[in-house]
Order: structure tokens, then sequence, then C-alpha cells
């Protein structure tokens, strides 16, 4: 088989590394994949919004299957166009993509079908944001509506940062048109939890639970960012927990989703927070999340080409989704100054053998030499029988791999070791 792959950061080589495990597959193309991703595909200068583009390579290179892995074009309808010059897709239509591109639509969804979620008020005025601005409870949440790169999300502890919040977005349109209208939300607490899903539309069949680190610094301080680092499975997703989320969450989005006449196929993401009054929706993504794929992907045991091919032919319900009763833990590499300024071009040493993966996101290939070229430059990923092992053991990675301005938390998993030791 011919597969093609479309995006180009670590959860796409994570993606790739899996596919070729499938002794069908013959051949991966990257579009426009990276330096790192080269050594198991090849890798094609196409952009993963140039879908024009994408639909004539799949012609000519004739693909039997096509993985659209990146949130922006599954948001411009890469699905539909493939599936018009009939090759088959994992990823959802972009009428079902709506339900990450679109905040406002996502909250409408489980407001209308009753899915637990934070209370919100939208808005497509700045003056009209910042006047309930005035009496809003504190600390509030502000999103933009559109796709912003995983960063369109502020936590606003007063006022001040809310109406900061509020013209940065609408106002001084830091993430473009994605900011032209808003939500506007409470303000929710407890662990958070990311559960990738496999879904046909019909079955859903939960992935390993995992648990992201969105800030750039330790602790939870600093900037948001796309992810600097994960770990699986999260121990505060519970048994009890993973029922609870099936029967209140997972099963009601794929029916409402197909109610509204947008049937969603691939991969559904819950973002989901814990709270007292029990598990709530924080955000959906219409697609695997980075750097959750990256610890998860590593304890699948099933053959990930099958598992897709399944979502897409709507025969999930009788296809076998098994993974490792193991730990993994991701540690993002990222450039110094990442998420705002930072430089690029700094060659990368990589150890020759090492116990892990090494999942490459922002980097080129350049005179046989791998160079940063991205914030986010790779993923130092551990599996191990404990989780305190598998963080151990991605560290002890991380002090192999070398390049000028490295920049990476030191405590992603901590709280997650320390889940149930809390007083």
């Amino acid at each position: 088989m011919k597969i093609l792959v479309v995006g180009g950061g670590g959860r796409e080589h994570a993606i790739i590394k899996k596919l070729n495990e499938n002794k069908s597959v013959e051949k991966i193309y990257a579009l426009p994949g990276n330096g790192g991703i080269s050594a198991c595909a090849q890798c094609v200068a196409i952009g993963a919004k140039e879908i024009d583009k994408i639909v004539d390579f799949a012609q000519e290179k004739e693909i039997d299957y096509a993985v659209i892995a990146q949130d922006d074009p599954l948001a411009l309808g890469a699905v539909d166009a493939l599936n018009d010059c009939g090759i088959p897709c994992f990823g959802p239509t972009k009428a079902a993509a709506a339900i990450e591109s679109s905040k406002v639509f996502a909250k409408d969804l489980m407001k209308k079908y009753g899915i637990p979620t934070a209370e919100y008020r939208v808005f497509e005025s700045a003056r009209d944001a910042l006047e309930y601005i005035k009496e809003a409870p504190l600390p509030t949440v502000i999103k933009a509506d559109g796709l912003a790169l995983g960063k369109g999300v502020i936590i606003a502890k007063n006022r001040k940062e809310a109406e900061d919040a509020v013209r940065r977005i609408m106002e001084e349109k830091a993430f473009g048109d994605s900011g032209n209208r808003i939500v506007i939300e409470e303000f929710l607490t407890g662990p958070e939890v990311s559960v990738l899903s496999f879904t046909d539309g019909e079955t859903v069949v939960p992935m390993v639970s995992s648990m992201d680190h969105k800030r750039a610094g330790d602790n939870d301080t600093g900037l948001n960012t796309g992810g600097m680092g994960a770990v699986a499975p999260n121990p505060y997703y519970t048994k009890d927990v993973a029922k609870r989320c099936m029967e209140e969450i997972f099963l009601p989005t794929v029916r409402a989703m197909k109610a509204e006449g947008r049937v969603f196929r691939g991969c559904l993401y819950f973002g989901l927070m814990l709270t007292e009054k029990g598990p709530r929706v924080i955000e959906y993504n219409c697609r695997f999340g980075d750097p959750e794929t990256q610890a998860v992907l590593p304890l699948l045991e099933s053959d990930l080409l099958t598992v897709m091919k399944a979502t897409t032919d709507g025969t999930l319900a009788d296809t076998e989704v098994k993974f490792s009763d193991k730990y993994s833990c991701c540690v993002v590499m990222a450039s110094k100054g990442y998420p705002q300024k930072y430089e690029t071009g700094f060659e990368i040493t990589l150890p020759e053998e090492c116990d892990g993966e090494i999942y490459i996101a922002g980097a080129k290939a350049e005179d046989g030499k791998l160079k940063t070229s991205g914030g986010r430059v790779l993923g130092a990923v551990a599996v191990a029988d404990t989780l305190e092992g598998a963080i151990s053991a991605a560290y002890a990675l991380t002090d192999k791999i070398h390049f000028e301005n490295a920049y990476f938390r030191s405590d992603i998993g901590r709280r997650a070791a320390m889940a149930g030791k809390e007083k």
C-alpha cells in the first residue's frame, strides 16, 4: 500500500513510525514532513494547507490511503477533496471537523445535547465582551473561536488580564480571523485528562488516557504552548471515571454529531476536566493531539493502519484495539524562547542507540545534518513498567540529545506521579 500522511510535526513522526510496522505498507509520503520524518518516509514540499496540490499529488502517486493528521487541512476539507477523487482517508470531513475549528459550534453542540461542559457566553464584538467582563466571575477563560495552534486560550485571573485578552484576540487580531468571535467561559478546576479515541461514527474506542502539560514553565507557569510533554496513562482517569465519560460524554458526542448530519470518523480528542461535580469537556480536537500522540501510540499493540481503516470502513466494532498496560512519558525539547521569539538553525546531535523513541517536530535536514527549525524541536519518549520509571527514562534520554538553546520542563509527569498522594 502507498500511504499519504499530511502534516509535519512530532505527532506525524509517531504516526508514520507506527504505520511502518504494517508489512503491507510499501511507501509512505509525508506532506510536508520534516528532517526527522525523512528517515522513515519520503517528504514532499507541499504544505498541509495546500489542498489542491495534496489532491493532485495523491492522484499522481495513486495513493491507497491518506491520513490527515493536522487540524488546518481537516478544517479546510482535505478529507472531502480526497474522498471526491476516490481516495479513502483517516480523519473527519470539513463539516465534522467544525467540532474543533469552531469553539462556538462545539459549545453550542454540548449545550443542545446536554453534554457536560463549562458555562459560557459567545461574543462577536470586543465592546460587548469588555462590558460583560466588568461583572464576570473570576478567574475566567477566554477562547478564540477558530484554530490558533493550541495557543488561543487565555486564563485571566483578574479584570485587566481579561480585558487585555479580549483586546489581543479581537482588536489586535493575535490569531487572525480565528478571533472574530470569542467564547468567555466559566473557570473549572480539577485534574485535566486527554482522551484520544477512535470512532467510525457509531462505535467509540478510547485510547489510553494521557496528561498534557501546556504551560511553558515548570509548575505550570508561563505562557500556553502547543504542549511541553505528556504522560500516559493518566492516573486520575480511573475505571469509574472512564465509564461515566463513555456514558455522559463520548457516545453522546458522536451521536450528537450524527444527529447534526456531521458524522465523525477518525480520531476524536476529548480534553476533560475532572471537577467535583464530575467530568466536563474543556475542548474537542478533530485529530490526534500533540504531544499526547507521542506518549499514547508507543503503548498501542494493535496494528494502527488496520484500526484507522476500520474507522473509515465503519467496522471498528469488529476490530481489536489493544494497548499495553505499561506507562510512557514524552518530554518535549524546545527552542529557548518558545512560544515567543526563538532562534533556529542549530545542529541537533542524537544518540546512535537509545532505549526509547525520539520523535522529531521542528527540524530540517541540511547538508547531511539535522538542524532546529521550529519552537518545539522534538519529543524524547520512554516506556516502562511504572510511571516513575517512564519519567526517569525519558529524562535520561534528553541527556543524550544536544542542540544549542535547548529548553525543556523538568517536571513532566510530576503531578501524575503524585496522584493519590495529595493531602
